[in-house]
């Protein structure tokens, strides 16, 4: 360009030398300026050259030096990159059309863009040039340089039109043929490609780009060798970028020569596309570590494949798969071989992956499916896999190992030649999971069935045993002992966990029958075996004792009542009280007398104290000592004004009184009985002995004054009173209900206030109860509770309280549960009143007092399991409602080692989230299998604790196992859809996650 632009110049000053003789002196100025101008051109000083063009351009008035003037300023313009340079070179063309140097300045324009390597730009000028009007050798540049500006502007066809046209230039043949060869590479068109390539091979600028396009060429040709070859042989000439794709191709090559141990460290170094490797690229480098027997390798790069739905995805999780089994990690497994299986581009791997799946399946459980159902599912779909005698038999198993007996018994029962044997174990636990739930017909008709098909000998004594458990629990005793004794029989009980307590269960039927001697016999039988279970041995003391101080064995009684005491148990106060009443009876009243003196001191929060007391006060009475009697009895009023026992000590100082003569103070406290607990039969007898006090004074106006005053005395009409009761009262007594409940209603009505009202009414109530006319039956309870403390008020508490428990009325259930707990004498009432406070106040959400009600509970050592379990769970979740997480992590805790059922898997279910939330995710991991495989018929903790596995693994940095738990709770269990909301977020974030180095991931 520099020699044109310089032959140009000299062309131009010839042709002036010529012009000369016909110049004047005034362009001799502007001609010296113009010369200098292109001296600096020529220089490379653009800036100074196109100051002098302009100024020489405006002085001049030769059009020649005008036109060249503009040309060289333009130039200038382009070279010094100003913001007009092409409009100026427009303006040029256009002002000047007949300027020789028009064609030449678009020419020149485009090889200066060209050499700055500014392509696009090097090709609108090229576009303008008149090809026609360039010499031979200007030609070929010019083709050549436009042709490559089109490559580089990746028009391919454009291009190889150009590079065609200079195939046999000397000067740019060699070039030309590279790149067409490299065209033809990036279309696959190898063959082209190589001849092309192999024609400039012998240059040596080429030598160290062409082993790249070898290397490359040979494996998409599948010579894999020369590959190799190739690749080692530009690798050292390479940068790196080339590097990484030639470690890709060199490995590729030696994992398709399954040469895997050589593939490995060349896979390695392969950097992957922009910084990504992809699906396939992590599939070879798992598969080589795979074939390797290097597992935890294969695994940490088959499970990078994340969202895969090809035949590589499919082949990597199925050896996933194979991998984890390898390194014993079978729940991982699990997953990947249920992905696999759900793929069909490969049938074959599709089947054993399925088989794999259903195998693992029944080993470990299954939190997305009942084992059964993938274990049929599988058989369905392959009726005629090698594994199917395996399958069917796993599939008989799993119907007990899974526990899911209600999903198995579904099973069995729609297929009628189905196992027998699995039917006969599958209907007993059934029947033991509606016992634990408090479903104890559903169980009974379960026991029932199991005992029905007697396959197996082991469990129809076990049915047998629960059958009976059942019929005690139901409260058919008779029935019970029939089934207790017909266990009992079987060969095979001896041989059960159950046997150990079949005198104490059967003791129990024979005590609720009354039958108190072979009650006793079986309980002492119980007592000689078993010294290991401190509770129930305990208890068969208790009600050892009381079998025998029943039938007037006192003594014995009392050996047994002394064993409880020395035991410390539970009801040791009932022991040591029953064994003080004990000593009355066999004419030991000075014992009698110490022993409850020492009850009263010992036992000062005994519910039997004021019973204590009370029996203290009588054994004083038939010692004579009325003063030490009366003490005791205004000792019993003073601290229990609310027991049943007060009216009856003041009647007792009454009477005491009253045979002493002293009839102010025997009429003082007959008053107070009647003021204090009107309606009472104390308070009738109060009545009745002042009446003769009165009279024996001759003070009969004085009683009939105070009698009048007495809303339970009825002064008038008392024979029709007294007729109108006995009536209602007889038809109670002879069962004929509607006749009582006509009889009790007319004498409520008649008279509200008379002496037999307040059994009338508590008559009438239990009528209406057991009619089901519970709205009529509250209005009598109240009625009853609504009086003084009476013999009535506890029972007619307890029924008002499951009247409004069942009408979901919880101010009038807590008002009564509150009363019940302070005033119920027996230990169930007061067990009863705080479970249902308990509950009660959770469901309001009332979550400090549901607490204070749930402590109350499980510090009372009499509550069982059950109770226990679902106060441990309303501590736990009303700590969890309330923000307080270090609460609910022990109380869920604590409720982990009694809970069955549900709340068992809620406990295990927290457990695995306190473990993840501590990184310790294998230990989490662990609790969901175990959630998965004991109690898989519980689906919403199964699906939140797969949730919680999948954070585990991605904790582990186990990618693989995460998504695909994530996409499988999405895909299975739309029923919940918190969880699957939750699942949904957290996929989403490992994906932008992982996207970040996985090419083949979709965020």
């Amino acid at each position: 360009m520099i020699k044109r632009t310089r032959l140009a110049a000299l062309l131009f000053f010839g042709g002036f030398a010529a012009l000369s003789a016909q110049t004047t002196e005034i362009y001799s100025h502007p001609l010296k300026e113009f010369d200098r101008a292109v001296e600096l051109y020529k220089d490379n000083q653009y800036q100074s050259a196109q100051i002098i063009f302009d100024k020489v351009k405006d002085e001049t008035t030769n059009g020649n030096v005008k036109a060249d003037c503009a040309y060289y300023s333009a130039n200038c313009a382009i070279r010094l990159e100003q913001p007009n340079a092409d409009e100026k070179m427009e303006a040029f063309v256009e002002d000047y059309p007949t300027s020789t140097k028009q064609n030449q300045a678009y020419i020149e324009v485009a090889h200066y863009y060209f050499e700055q390597g500014r392509y696009p730009q090097a090709l609108q000028w090229f576009d303008k040039v008149d090809e026609n009007t360039l010499s031979a050798d200007e030609r070929e540049k010019f083709i050549f340089q436009k042709g490559y500006a089109f490559f580089s502007a990746g028009k391919k066809k454009e291009a190889t039109d150009y590079f065609k046209q200079v195939l046999n230039s000397k000067e740019y043949g060699s070039q030309a043929k590279y790149y067409m060869g490299f065209l033809a590479y990036d279309a696959d068109d190898y063959k082209e490609a190589s001849k092309y390539f192999d024609e400039v091979s012998g240059e040596e600028k080429y030598k160290e780009k062409l082993s790249y396009f070898e290397a490359d060429m040979n494996f998409k040709l599948g010579k894999f060798d020369q590959a190799i070859k190739s690749g080692e042989k530009a690798m050292a000439k390479s940068n790196a970028m080339e590097k990484s794709e030639l470690n890709k191709i060199i490995g590729e090559s030696y994992f398709n020569l399954k040469q895997y141990d050589k593939a490995i460290p060349y896979l390695k170094e392969y950097r992957g596309k922009k910084g990504k490797w992809n699906n396939t690229d992590y599939y070879q480098l798992g598969y080589a570590y795979y074939k390797q027997g290097d597992y935890e390798n294969a695994i940490t790069q088959f499970n990078k494949i994340i969202g895969g739905n090809d035949s590589v995805a499919q082949n990597a999780y199925y050896h996933l798969g194979e991998s984890y089994l390898k390194t014993d990690k079978k729940q991982q497994a699990l997953n990947a071989f249920k992905n696999a299986s759900e793929m069909e581009f490969d049938a074959k791997i599709a089947e054993d992956a399925a088989l794999n799946y259903a195998k693992l399946s029944y080993d470990i459980g299954n939190s997305y499916q009942p084992v059964p159902d993938v274990l049929a599912n599988f058989l369905q779909k392959y009726p005629n896999n090698p594994g199917k005698a395996e399958v069917e038999g796993l599939l008989i198993n799993s119907y007990i190992t899974s526990k899911n007996y209600e999903g198995a018994l579904t099973l069995l029962e729609k297929n009628k030649t189905a196992n027998r044997e699995a039917y006969q174990k599958v209907t007993f636990y059934r029947g033991l999971e509606l016992y634990t739930d408090g479903n104890y017909q559903q169980a009974l008709s379960m026991f029932n069935k199991s005992i029905a098909e007697p396959r197996n000998a082991h469990f129809k004594a076990r049915a047998t045993f629960w059958k009976a458990e059942t019929e005690y629990t139901l409260d058919n005793f008779n029935d019970a002992l029939i089934s207790f004794k017909q266990f009992d029989q079987f060969a095979e009980a001896k041989n059960t966990n159950e046997y150990k307590n079949y005198n104490y269960n059967l003791a129990y039927a024979y005590f609720k029958l009354k039958e108190y001697d072979n009650a006793g016999d079986n309980f002492q039988k119980y007592i000689d075996a078993h010294k290991d279970d401190k509770t129930r041995l305990n208890d068969a003391y208790l009600r050892l004792g009381d079998c025998r101080f029943v039938t007037a064995k006192y003594w014995p009684a009392m050996d047994a009542y002394n064993k409880a005491i020395e035991m410390r148990g539970v009801d040791a106060d009932y022991a040591a009280f029953q064994k003080a009443i004990s000593y009355g009876f066999v004419q030991r009243n000075d014992k009698k007398i110490d022993d409850l003196n020492k009850f009263i001191a010992n036992f000062p929060k005994s519910q039997y104290r004021d019973d204590a007391m009370f029996e203290l006060g009588n054994v004083y009475v038939v010692e004579k000592n009325t003063n030490m009697a009366n003490q005791t009895y205004d000792k019993l009023v003073a601290e229990y004004k609310n027991s049943s026992y007060a009216p009856k000590a003041l009647l007792r100082q009454g009477l005491n009184y009253y045979n002493a003569e002293n009839d102010t103070q025997a009429l003082a406290k007959f008053k107070a009985i009647a003021a204090q607990f009107p309606n009472t039969p104390e308070a009738k007898e109060a009545v009745a002995t002042a009446r003769i006090i009165y009279v024996d004074n001759g003070k009969v106006d004085e009683y009939a004054t105070w009698v009048r005053t007495l809303d339970f005395v009825e002064v008038t009409d008392a024979e029709l009173e007294k007729d109108t009761y006995e009536a209602a009262e007889k038809q109670y007594q002879q069962n004929n209900t509607k006749a009582a409940i006509s009889g009790f209603s007319g004498y409520v009505a008649k008279f509200p206030n008379g002496p037999n009202s307040l059994k009338a009414n508590f008559y009438l109530a239990q009528l209406y109860f057991k009619d089901g006319l519970t709205d009529n039956a509250a209005t009598a309870y109240e009625a009853v509770a609504s009086r003084p403390r009476n013999e009535f008020t506890e029972q007619s508490l307890a029924r008002l309280a499951e009247i409004y428990l069942k009408k979901n009325d919880p101010a009038k259930t807590v008002a009564v549960l509150k009363r019940l707990e302070v005033e119920a004498e027996y230990p169930q009432n007061v067990t009863f009143s705080q479970a249902n406070l308990m509950k009660t106040y959770y469901e309001q959400k009332d979550y400090p007092n549901a607490v204070i009600y749930a402590e109350k509970v499980l510090a009372n050592p009499k509550m069982d399991d059950k109770v226990k379990s679902d106060a441990q769970i309303i501590v736990a979740r009303s700590a969890w409602n309330s923000g307080d997480e270090a609460k609910a992590r022990t109380a869920y805790g604590k409720l982990l080692s009694i809970a069955k059922g549900e709340l068992a898997a809620e406990a295990l279910y927290y457990d695995a989230y306190f473990k993840n939330k501590d990184s310790k995710y294998e230990a989490s991991n662990t609790t969901v299998q175990k959630l998965a495989k004991d109690y898989s018929g519980y689906k919403y903790f199964g699906a939140k604790g797969l949730l919680i596995m999948a954070k585990n693994f991605y904790g582990l940095k186990d990618s693989f196992q995460a998504t695909y738990i994530l996409e499988s709770i999405i895909k299975n269990f739309t029923a919940y859809p918190d969880v699957v909301q939750e699942a949904q977020a957290e996929l989403a974030k490992i994906k932008s996650a992982e996207a970040q180095t996985n090419s083949s991931i979709t965020e």
